[in-house]
């Protein structure tokens, strides 16, 4: 027995072999080990970091989505007392420029603000009594040519040579006549929706111009008073975004009324030298469909077509639709370019899907502010890349384009403060002898490079004009 507790030792250190130490260990001889592929840093750690920073950034994107939903249920649940607001601040936009001349020549604000108000109120009343009788009489016609127009569709579409079925082009004519026929009414009363509970339509139109008055009167000491009661980094940066998010929409505003009259202008005049009837009524409808960009010159034009099908042919349908076209053409290609300039630089599917969303969820008073809101909302977002831009060291704040004093002071602080921060970062991560060089050379590369509007020159003198004009503030 102890012979062969004696033997079998050495029989496996002969043949150098070990027994295995745990179960399913290998029994081969231990030979080299396999070359590694991740020879710097180790890729777990590396992975496990990108997981975490995307992990957080979704918890952020989340956290603002959440913000965003609770701030767009709350201006539903407000809805009643947020449209007074809005449509004052609108209408403020409109009569800011006079008031503001008149306390210029000395005028005090209550008084400033009253002749504003009465002449604008006057002249805006004295035009609806003039257009009112006429718009009254003609705004059914239209409506029952239009329809009339659609069964002319219809016939010409189900004949020779496009020979479609009859039932199917039946069926969308009569939605069609149903949805014409409806807005006459249904863009009346979308203009008050939400605002039942003030009353009536009349209580809240009081509303607005009461708080038109303050605000045309007050509205100077407003952004002072924000930036004493916000402390002075918040005021100023409150005072510089809240001056812009104004001037871009009061450009809205002023540019949609000069393109709406324009449009409407050579539309009526198509209309009179083709002898269409109900010219007048369906350049008013143009005016006002300026003011919903895309689908309202859409609409417009598409009524005159209809109304010309109807009362002069086809021929002068056709003309009718050059001339729309034309009109459109011109207004998207070379007005709203050359009168809104860099204010709304919005892409086209922005402003249609800010449109279809303020639609849905607000009516026809959403389709109206969503381009202004869409507007207002890109201002915050560029004004904070400026910000990220000026503490990177990539903008320079002597060649930002700001909007009040206060936001020139605020670049420079800021730009500052980025510059001390890098200095800051690169002097701890440097050996104590190398500092003083590393913080020269951060000192060099903070300096910024040409600015594009630097690149680009001088201003043109369409641009300088339509600002020297429109300037708001």
């Amino acid at each position: 027995m102890s012979s062969r507790t004696t033997t079998e030792p050495d029989a496996a250190a002969q043949t150098g072999h070990q027994p295995p130490a745990t179960p399913g260990a290998s029994t081969d001889p231990p030979g080299e080990a396999a070359p590694l592929t991740n020879v710097g840093q180790d890729r777990g750690g590396v992975i496990g970091s990108g997981l975490r920073s995307l992990a957080a950034w979704s918890l952020r994107f989340i956290i603002v989505l959440v913000a965003a939903g609770v701030l767009l249920w709350l201006v539903g649940q407000l809805w009643v007392g947020v449209f007074p607001v809005v449509m004052a601040v609108i209408l403020t936009t409109v009569l800011w420029p006079a008031a503001r001349l008149l306390r210029q020549w000395g005028w005090p604000d209550g008084l400033a603000a009253a002749v504003t108000m009465v002449v604008g109120l006057g002249l805006l009343t004295a035009i609806g009594v003039a257009i009112a009788p006429s718009i009254a009489e003609q705004s059914g016609q239209v409506v029952d040519r239009a329809g009339e127009g659609l069964v002319a569709v219809e016939e010409w579409l189900a004949g020779p040579p496009f020979n479609v079925d009859s039932s199917q082009l039946s069926d969308l004519v009569d939605r069609g006549r149903e949805w014409v026929q409806g807005q006459a009414g249904g863009i009346a009363s979308g203009l008050f929706v939400g605002v039942a509970a003030v009353g009536s339509a009349v209580v809240t139109t009081l509303l607005v111009l009461v708080l038109t008055f303050f605000f045309l009167k007050d509205g100077s000491a407003f952004l002072p008073w924000l930036r004493s009661f916000a402390g002075r980094r918040a005021g100023l940066h409150l005072t510089e975004v809240l001056s812009r998010v104004w001037n871009t929409v009061s450009g809205f505003i002023r540019t949609q009324a000069l393109v709406g009259l324009i449009d409407a202008v050579f539309i009526a005049a198509g209309l009179l030298i083709f002898g269409v009837p109900l010219a007048f009524a369906l350049a008013i409808l143009t005016f006002f469909g300026a003011f919903i960009p895309v689908v309202g010159a859409f609409i417009a034009g598409a009524l005159a077509v209809l109304v010309a099908l109807v009362s002069n042919g086809p021929g002068t349908a056709l003309a009718i639709f050059l001339i729309v076209l034309a009109v459109q053409q011109l207004e998207g290609n070379v007005l709203l370019p050359v009168l809104q300039s860099k204010s709304m630089d919005l892409h086209a599917g922005i402003v249609l899907l800010a449109i279809t969303v303020g639609s849905t969820l607000f009516g026809i008073v959403g389709a109206f502010l969503a381009v202004p809101v869409a507007a207002s909302t890109v201002v915050v977002l560029r004004y904070i890349s400026e910000q990220v831009d000026l503490r990177t060291g990539d903008r320079d704040a002597a060649r930002l384009p700001v909007a009040t004093p206060d936001g020139a002071v605020l670049a420079r602080q800021t730009q500052e403060e980025g510059r001390a921060e890098r200095v800051s970062d690169v002097a701890a991560a440097t050996p104590a002898p190398d500092r003083q060089a590393a913080g020269a050379q951060v000192e060099l590369a903070s300096e910024p490079g040409p600015t594009r509007a630097s690149q680009r020159g001088a201003m043109p003198w369409w641009k300088a004009l339509w600002r020297r004009l429109f300037k708001s503030g």
